[in-house]
Formats: structure tokens, sequence, C-alpha cells
């Protein structure tokens, strides 16, 4: 589509081959509208289908909303070219294609690349059912930790007194986490996935095993010392 309309391409935007940039028009401002889409594990869905069915040629897909932000952002870039030139204001529309907007951070990258170095103003939106209009700004810096534990795999019902189960560390740590919940500040959010719980064995003392945090800047301060004792109770190590 940007093609099509006309924008100028570029590619490889600082060095992610899914970054990607159409420019159009001429002088300044730099008017910046951001395209942002993801691909997710487990969340393919056959286009043929109106029922959960996911598609056999791949596992990774968008997910909810974001499915309409690239194409939608696209359309707004496009008008916005348009009535530049309709108009014959001066000026330059970027359409910036964002990967990885949850949780891959590529727009981080992309700011220190130098993407964003001459921009003027940078918009977006976020589709939502409850409001239409344009709100104040609002988020949530976020830190991802991976905690990895490492202990002594064992048999479980052989030899279980040498085994040192990592999965119990993981297990310990998420609910120290939970824990603290009553004591952060109401605006903090912490979220937590098990990246190796070890498979689907029961007869083993798992060895290594990993997690994976999600959590406001200053609560991640408190998940560390929580992964240490979390460690200590089953004698493994962080």
């Amino acid at each position: 589509m940007l093609v099509r309309e006309g924008f100028r391409i570029t590619t490889d935007l600082a060095g992610i081959p899914t970054a990607v940039m159409g420019e159009a028009g001429e002088g300044g401002p730099v008017i910046a509208i951001l395209g942002e889409y993801d691909a997710l594990p487990g969340l393919s869905q056959d286009q043929a289908r109106p029922s959960r069915s996911r598609c056999p040629a791949t596992a990774w897909a968008m997910a909810a909303d974001t499915t309409c932000w690239a194409p939608a952002r696209c359309v707004a870039a496009t008008a916005v070219k348009d009535w530049l030139a309709a108009n014959h204001m001066p000026g330059r529309v970027r359409y910036l294609g964002c990967p990885a907007e949850e949780g891959g951070a590529a727009k981080a990258f992309m700011v220190r690349a130098g993407v964003f170095d001459d921009v003027d103003i940078a918009i977006t939106w976020h589709t939502d059912a409850r409001f239409c209009g344009v709100n104040d700004a609002l988020a949530l810096a976020n830190t991802r930790i991976d905690f990895a534990f490492t202990g002594r795999a064992s048999h479980a019902a052989a030899a279980p007194h040498l085994g040192r189960s990592a999965l119990d560390a993981v297990e310990l740590m998420n609910v120290g986490v939970n824990y603290m919940r009553e004591h952060m500040p109401s605006d903090a959010r912490i979220h937590y996935a098990l990246l190796d719980a070890g498979g689907w064995r029961r007869t083993w003392c798992r060895g290594q095993r990993r997690c994976a945090t999600r959590c406001g800047r200053a609560t991640s301060r408190r998940c560390r010392p929580c992964s240490s004792g979390c460690g200590n109770a089953p004698r493994v190590r962080r």
C-alpha cells in the first residue's frame, strides 16, 4: 500500500528486518505516524474460520486490536500526505512500521538508532470501546527480568533426597511476588510467565527452570531480592 500510494520506502530500520519507513512530501515539519504490529506465539488464526482455529502454516500472529493498527495508521498517513499535497503545504509524512509492539520494544531500538531524531511530532492511537478522542498521555514504564534457577536433577521416586528442585524455586518466586502486591503503589503492575517449567515428566526433580517477570521500574528492585530468597529455600542457585 505504501508503494502504491507513492511513499519512498526504507527497510531494515535500526537493523530490524521487519521495521520499515514510508516517507512522502518535502520540507518540514516531519510528521511521523506509527504503524505498530507484532507476532505473538500461539496466536495464529485461519482467516477463513470465524471460530478459533490455528493456521497450519505458522504459530505466530498479531493479537486482538493490534491487527487494526498497522493498516489503519497507513490509511491515516496517506490521508495526511494527500491533504498536504492538495493544499500545497510543505511537510514530510513518515509512516513508521514498528514491529514487536507487545514486549519486543522495537521503538526503543529505533529511537536509539536515531530514527526519530528529526521528527517534529509522532502520532499513534490505541483502539478502545470506551472513548473516542485525544487523551492525556498515560503510560507505564516497565522492566522485563528473566530469572533462571539452577538446582540438581534427580529421580523423584528413587533418589528425591539428592535433588534440588529449580521448579520449586520458580513457584516460590511467583508466590513471593504475589505477596508483594499488597505493598505496591496502586498504579504498579506485575505480570509473569513460566518460560521453562521442565516439560510433562513428573518423575524427575527439575534441575534448571526459568520464569519471566514484567514489572514497573521501581518494583523491579523488590523482585530481585525476592528471587534470591526463593532460590535459597530449595537450595538452588539463581
